[in-house]
């Protein structure tokens, strides 16, 4: 039997980069050496993008009404919207919304019952997939409902950062209002959670960034940091949590300081991802922790402007594959070492590395 792990993968926005990307990156033959990569789409979207990528000699697809016909070295491609589809690259549409959560939908039922292992979503349009059942703004807060998880994180990891955020896709003028002492101390306990289970950290080592310019400055450029922030830090070291700060953000990324510590938790979207995507955006992965799944994703948008090209990165999605990969493989072996404690390997412990391959990138 085969230990190459089933990755589900969404189509994300068809007017998007995701199907580019996607098609070009599974034409290398290095990329189905640990995986089986499934993709939630249909024929008249998938054929679209092969003719407009010029792989039309390269038959490296199969057309599977269900998993178990899922067959290796191949791009198995599951059909998840009938009939065709208006593709119009670089342009949004409610119907490319429409086919981007039905691929997502069809992922996620397949996950549930454990058909495919890990889930790779593709970038979508936040507004166009927007409907009765997907209100949410992006795929982290949709993921978790779906499995009834309250406590998660959205993480952006790379081999050189880890960040963590405490509010995600909200206005700069809500953070404050929604920052507590609890929300903090959670989303500290989701992080070192996932270091230690999902990414082979056994003592974490966590920063918290403050919420103001200078952490505050003891008060005088905001109370945050006394009243919620270090209270929280200080609660969760009272927990044995290794957890420091609050640290004003642009000394910590200036200086270097992130590389001391395993990761860093911030309190909204640009004070991490700003940093993170200066220093990562090559690799860097979009994660869901504190899920009972694995859920990656590339940490970059639809960018309309470079649809149907051909010329989008594929890095962040050859991360966000391989990185999903890794994971798996983490907690298997972590019920391997429950069910044996005396096992070896738990002293075997290596700094995590997503492990890409070395194969061709164009540039974004």
């Amino acid at each position: 039997m085969s230990n190459k792990t089933i990755i589900g993968i969404t189509s994300g926005d068809i007017n998007g980069v995701g199907m580019d990307i996607i098609l070009r990156t599974f034409s290398f033959n290095e990329m189905y050496e640990k995986f089986t990569p499934v993709l939630y789409a249909n024929v008249h979207v998938f054929k679209f993008y092969k003719n407009l990528l010029n792989l039309e000699n390269q038959p490296f697809y199969k057309i599977i009404k269900n998993i178990d016909e899922c067959e290796e070295n191949k791009l198995n491609l599951k059909i998840c919207f009938e009939g065709e589809i208006n593709i119009t690259p670089g342009q949004a549409s409610e119907q490319a919304g429409s086919f981007a959560f039905s691929s997502l939908k069809s992922a996620l039922n397949d996950l549930k019952v454990q058909k495919i292992d890990v889930l790779c979503t593709s970038p979508i349009d936040k507004q166009t997939i927007k409907n009765n059942e997907f209100n949410f703004n992006g795929h982290t807060g949709y993921i978790a409902n779906e499995f009834n998880i309250k406590n998660y994180l959205m993480m952006l990891v790379s081999d050189t950062l880890k960040v963590g955020l405490v509010t995600e896709h909200i206005p700069i003028k809500d953070v404050s209002s929604i920052l507590s002492k609890e929300l903090i101390i959670e989303k500290i306990e989701v992080m070192n959670k996932s270091l230690k289970e999902d990414f082979g950290i056994t003592i974490p080592k966590i920063a918290v960034l403050g919420l103001n310019p200078h952490s505050g400055d003891k008060g005088i450029i905001g109370k945050e940091e006394i009243e919620i922030i270090n209270p929280a830090v200080i609660a969760a070291r009272d927990k044995g949590f290794e957890v420091w700060g609050s640290y004003s953000a642009d000394g910590f990324f200036g200086n270097n300081s992130f590389l001391q510590f395993d990761a860093v938790l911030a309190m909204y979207h640009d004070q991490g991802l700003i940093p993170f995507k200066y220093i990562s955006f090559e690799e860097g992965v979009n994660y869901t922790a504190g899920l009972p799944v694995i859920r990656t994703s590339p940490d970059h948008g639809t960018a309309y402007n470079i649809a149907g090209k051909g010329t989008a990165s594929i890095s962040s999605f050859t991360s966000a594959l391989y990185m999903a990969d890794k994971i798996h493989r983490q907690r298997l072996e972590n019920i391997e070492l429950n069910n044996n404690p005396l096992s070896f390997s738990k002293f075997k412990r290596e700094k995590f590395s997503i492990g890409v391959p070395n194969i061709p990138r164009r540039e974004l």
